[in-house]
């Protein structure tokens, strides 16, 4: 029986079948050249895998959902290139598992904030971020600066992500609980923060940045 036009739209798991074959094979089309793409695939010059105390800050923001109201995501778009910089490049991210792309912002996009603001400057804002930005609706982490890390959590971390590709060194292992060792998830987080963005240094990116949070 041929295969017609009203036979499709008469079979509901004909239809089915074939509206997935579709998405499916558009899918592919779209996704699986970008595992060849240098532009993806490679890290942009200058970037290094995270640090052991960057590492356990990333974690930290994550596990405190900052992801929730800040994207870590430039768009190519004008308003958003002259507010926060220029835009996000895959190249940025390569070493991020799960990477923090996305689009919503409750408060600002801080995929540029790192070394815009002191070290007490974000110390300030994440213990009471109305100190800083009166309009803020941003929830206050005092207790960070109050908990200390376990230095022996951030190896095998390290150990975990170069599985995946992430190249970090035997000696990079080695001192990572030595680095993190008498530090608090605050000056961790802070540590994360101070190095987003920081590979990327197009020419007349502009100095100045938004607040962290609103």
């Amino acid at each position: 029986m041929a295969l017609t036009h009203d036979r499709i739209e008469r079979s509901s798991p004909l239809l089915i079948l074939l509206v997935v074959l579709v998405i499916a094979v558009g899918g592919l089309v779209e996704i699986v050249p970008l595992f060849f793409q240098r532009s993806t695939t490679e890290p942009v010059t200058g970037l290094r895998p995270y640090a052991a105390l960057q590492l356990v800050g990333r974690d930290i923001y994550i596990r405190e959902g900052c992801y929730n109201c800040h994207s870590q995501m430039i768009r190519p778009l004008r308003a958003e290139t002259e507010r926060y910089g220029h835009y996000s490049v895959a190249g940025e991210s390569v070493y991020d598992h799960p990477f923090q792309w996305g689009s919503k912002r409750t408060g600002p996009d801080l995929a540029r904030v790192g070394a815009r603001y002191s070290d007490e400057w974000h110390r300030i804002h994440l213990n009471n971020p109305r100190e800083l930005v009166p309009e803020s609706n941003m929830p206050a982490y005092s207790w960070l600066a109050r908990a200390a890390l376990d230095p022996d959590s951030v190896a095998p971390r390290m150990r975990a992500l170069r599985l995946v590709g992430v190249p970090y060194t035997d000696e990079d292992i080695a001192g990572a609980a030595e680095a993190a060792r008498g530090h608090t998830e605050l000056d961790a987080l802070v540590s994360y923060l101070q190095v987003l963005g920081t590979a990327l240094k197009p020419a007349g990116a502009p100095a100045d940045a938004p607040p962290a949070s609103k």
